[in-house]
């Protein structure tokens, strides 16, 4: 059990219930306007695909001061707008909780897992509390295969606009895939299935008061899911719809969380991302589908101005997180930027190299990660605006083409990365690893070209 407790209230309820088969789990704070439909989505999906099991939802509440937790207990689901079940239907429990720890997301899920795992549950699910597509459907996509087909970690697959989930496509998508050969689409993407045994697992962890209570618990549960050799999936579910940002907005502390997430794991699991090669899809659940998507509204402006701001304030900082080569790139690219940045573009070359510096960096230089992380945030806005302006007549179809060719240079680097590492010299030209290797990868049925460093 974790060395946090659980609240006083939570152990209660616990105890009286006793035992639950599945729990889901619904992190919050301050969503009284959207929480009421997660609710009302989850109990119909709980009911009409698992009706013979026992059920908690569980709010675990940030905090809350505009009604959330009222929201929560008073969402109904009205039995006439269900499907008529040949089974007899056990009502789900609905519970409020606030959480104890550090403020954040991570925080939230503690205490959900510490209440699956008191109620001997085989199977956990969490969803976002701001979502407004949401559907019953999805809670029947991320436990089914938990429950019926021994996966023990459902990852989420949707459709998202090309501008939302930039963080994801840019950095963490194609940077988990090159380290531990699974091609999980939404590692960061906020609604998970979770078995039995990897919940224990998690609740076993140490950096629970770290910034993983933060922003970086998404990309915690998948890496950890996937390098220590749990079963992964993935399960379409439609669209996201839910409250996104302007990825021009300041996305600052986010986005240095989640990376620092990334780039503290990759040391943990440095024996094991150094083995593999490639990579390989997880499986996937779910019938794919279009769906209609919001439209975000992007300011390159500011970020191209954030941008010259970053190369004009951060050059000692760079310094010590980029080759000269990439650096000098880097200052090219500001220094050559039109006013409007029409034409402006940053390639994935460049890119992936300044990134996998950065995660270099902050392995070698300890005292200082703080701040190097900081220092990605004026490089990351120059992608995602060079991204926005090549991509601002392209269909979804041709986005996600753009993000494969991204992932897969990430691989082609993966021999100079490993290299640095192992402080080596850097490899001139590294080529692009095999995909037909010889080991079976624990992720799924495909192979992947195995290394014995």
């Amino acid at each position: 059990m974790a060395q946090l407790s659980m609240p006083e209230e939570a152990r209660r309820a616990a105890e009286v219930i006793r035992r639950a088969d599945i729990v889901i789990g619904i992190p919050s704070y301050n969503n009284a306007r959207t929480i009421g439909h997660v609710v009302r989505a989850a109990s119909a999906g709980l009911a009409k695909y698992f009706p013979q099991l026992t059920a908690v939802i569980i709010n675990s509440d940030g905090g809350s001061t505009d009604g959330t937790r009222e929201a929560v207990l008073s969402a109904r689901v009205d039995d006439g707008h269900l499907m008529l079940l040949s089974t007899p239907m056990l009502a789900a429990h609905r519970l409020s909780f606030p959480y104890h720890g550090v403020p954040g997301k991570g925080s939230a899920f503690r205490l959900v897992f510490q209440m699956a795992e008191q109620l001997d549950a085989k199977a956990c699910a969490v969803v976002d509390s701001d979502l407004r597509s949401i559907t019953p459907e999805w809670i029947d996509l991320l436990i089914r295969p938990v429950l019926f087909a021994g996966f023990d970690f459902v990852a989420p697959y949707y459709h998202r606009h090309k501008y939302d989930g930039t963080i994801t496509n840019s950095i963490v998508y194609p940077l988990t895939r090159m380290l531990y050969g699974v091609a999980v689409r939404q590692p960061i993407g906020g609604e998970f299935g979770v078995s039995a045994r990897l919940v224990k697992r998690y609740l076993e962890r140490k950096d629970w008061e770290t910034d993983v209570a933060r922003f970086g618990i998404d990309i915690w549960l998948t890496t950890i899911a996937i390098a220590e050799g749990f079963r992964v999936c993935q399960s379409f579910l439609g669209a996201k719809l839910h409250d996104a940002k302007d990825p021009g907005s300041d996305l600052s502390a986010m986005l240095t969380q989640v990376t620092g997430s990334v780039f503290a794991l990759m040391q943990e699991y440095a024996p094991i991302w150094r083995r593999w090669k490639g990579s390989v899809p997880a499986e996937l659940f779910g019938f794919r589908f279009d769906v209609g998507l919001d439209p975000i509204q992007v300011n390159v402006e500011r970020m191209l101005d954030a941008f010259r701001r970053g190369c004009h304030e951060l050059g000692d900082v760079w310094k010590l997180a980029l080759d000269p080569p990439t650096l000098s790139a880097v200052r090219a690219l500001a220094a050559g930027l039109p006013e409007d940045g029409a034409r402006f573009h940053l390639n994935d070359e460049l890119w992936t190299d300044a990134v996998l510096q950065f995660a270099y960096a902050y392995r070698t230089h300890p005292l200082a990660r703080g701040t190097i992380l900081r220092s990605l945030t004026p490089l990351y806005l120059a992608r995602v605006a060079s991204f926005v302006r090549e991509t601002e007549n392209l269909v979804a179809a041709e986005v996600e083409e753009k993000i494969e060719s991204l992932c897969l240079t990430f691989e082609e680097r993966k021999p100079e990365l490993i290299a640095r590492w192992n402080g080596e010299s850097v490899p001139e030209g590294a080529g692009r690893p095999h995909r037909n290797g010889q080991d079976q990868h624990p992720a799924g049925k495909a192979k992947l070209e195995v290394t014995n460093d």
